[in-house]
């Protein structure tokens, strides 16, 4: 049995399809072929651009654009009306084919302009004495040595400096390093300190008997409060603190913030009462800066507002901030009613003052009579 070997011509893009049926050759037999080419056509760039819609001479940001915008038309995947698999297989062919030529026409141009540099070198001209010196200086042979010898003298001073601050950061880094770990192990000897203090403290109470008559000894402790949103551990450690007249610092905070508002309230109200009403262009002036003075003590307790806010544990008991004018506006009316209560005080102690004048009915009677004489008088002259 002989074999027939066939040659292909890459002539078509197309699969080329032999079918040779079996003949009556003598010493052959052939069987039936298929066979396919494996070539493919090639596009001229002309077409690339015609495929991907751009325009001859653009970027390559330009067809990676115009491939993504044709990419989500035509993909298979895309789910779109228009999505076809052979017009995407000849747009993926044409980017491919363009970005190469591309890449090409960039290499060429930068191979261009480095021989154009490589020529205008070569057109300098390139003296003996130009070359020596590592090329620094200008001028006659002795004044590019003097220039030659100061550059390398600045280019020595710079590279024992460049050594000198890579040798301090060094031992900074060592020295912080070292810093922190003494910091760290005085931090921890002052913590053992403080805890065996406590401990021979309390053990010495205990040797006196300090202990002996606290109340609630022998006695079983609350293990839960009542509220059961509270964790049970700070409520005991809050409630052991305030028995033995210590109080959390958020309750500190909150104590003092009050007490300086109704100090602050107070000293307001006494200033407008001062002052009295109505005020004169004085008495302005010294609202007007009164005032002032008020809201910068209100500024500084809204920061004691906010400090106290971080340190509450619940949020139910944070506080607002204090309005100035709110607060101006409540020490008027707190002195328009003060002014009320004494006007009807002066009234009821002159009411008071009347009723308790002893009337004296001869005084009445007499100057009644005087009153009815001064009132005849000027009638008798009318007639007359």
């Amino acid at each position: 049995m002989k074999l027939i070997s066939v040659l292909l011509t890459p002539n078509t893009r197309n699969p080329l399809y032999l079918i040779v049926t079996s003949s009556k050759l003598p010493g052959y037999v052939i069987s039936n072929l298929c066979c396919y080419s494996t070539f493919k056509h090639k596009r001229s760039i002309k077409e690339c651009y015609t495929v991907l819609n751009v325009p001859e001479g653009c970027s390559a940001e330009e067809v990676r654009d115009s491939y993504k915008t044709l990419a989500k038309k035509y993909h298979p995947d895309s789910g779109a009306s228009t999505a076809s698999a052979a017009r995407f297989m000849q747009i993926d062919e044409a980017y491919r084919d363009l970005l190469t030529h591309l890449a090409k026409e960039s290499k060429k141009a930068q191979a261009m302009e480095d021989d154009e540099e490589k020529m205008s070198d070569y057109k300098i001209l390139q003296h003996r004495q130009y070359l020596n010196y590592e090329g620094v200086g200008f001028g006659t042979p002795s004044q590019r040595q003097r220039q030659y010898m100061q550059f390398r003298v600045d280019r020595a001073t710079d590279q024992v400096l460049d050594f000198r601050k890579q040798k301090l950061e060094q031992q900074y880094a060592e020295n912080s390093m070292v810093a922190k770990d003494v910091k760290h192990s005085k931090k921890v000897k002052i913590t053992q300190a403080i805890e065996r203090l406590v401990e021979d403290l309390i053990q010495e109470s205990m040797a006196k008997g300090d202990f002996d008559n606290l109340s609630g000894k022998g006695k079983p402790l609350d293990k839960f409060s009542a509220c059961p949103h509270i964790d049970p551990m700070t409520h005991n450690l809050n409630r052991i603190l305030i028995d033995n007249g210590y109080q959390p610092e958020w309750i500190v905070l909150q104590k003092e913030i009050r007490e300086t508002i109704d100090k602050l309230r107070q000293d307001l109200v006494a200033s407008r009462k001062k002052l009295g009403d109505p005020m004169a262009y004085k008495q302005e002036k010294q609202w007007t800066e009164i005032r002032e003075k008020f809201t910068e003590d209100i500024s500084k307790l809204n920061k004691r507002i906010n400090d106290f806010n971080l340190v509450v544990p619940l949020m139910s008991r944070q506080m607002v901030h204090f309005r100035v004018e709110k607060e101006i506006w409540r020490a008027e009316q707190a002195f328009l009613v003060l002014k009320e209560e004494m006007n009807a005080v002066n009234n009821t102690e002159a009411d008071e003052k009347m009723d308790n004048v002893q009337v004296n009915p001869t005084e009445v009677v007499l100057n009644l009579i005087k009153y009815l004489k001064k009132f005849r008088k000027p009638n008798k002259q009318n007639k007359e």
